[in-house]
């Protein structure tokens, strides 16, 4: 199965989140990495946006500060190692999947 990537745009979209914040939890989690392309842009992997999402819930709806973050992402890496598996769930796919046509679709009417 090919590997799909994410832009910032469509994560952001995804996630409810502004890019800024995107960009400020790359620098505060240095779990959170997504690679870039020959262009500079950011490109998310399933993986990446999973872990995304565990720290908007980490930090909204549990209240953790950064640290606590930090604390919570490295015992679950000590407990369970990265595994090469899909985080996000088939409907989670299929939402991605709509967002990323949906944004090409405005990008040629642009």
């Amino acid at each position: 199965m090919k590997k799909l990537y994410y832009s910032m745009g469509e994560v952001s979209t995804l996630t409810n989140l502004p890019p800024h914040v995107l960009r400020n939890w790359e620098k505060t989690y240095a779990e959170l990495s997504p690679k870039k392309n020959s262009a500079g842009n950011r490109a998310y992997t399933d993986d990446d946006v999973a872990l995304i999402f565990k720290i908007k819930q980490l930090v909204e709806d549990q209240k953790f500060t950064s640290e606590g973050v930090k604390r919570v992402l490295k015992e679950s890496e000590q407990i369970a190692p990265k595994q090469p598996q899909s985080a996000l769930t088939p409907e989670m796919r299929k939402d991605l999947t709509e967002v990323r046509v949906f944004m090409q679709q405005m990008l040629q009417k642009l």
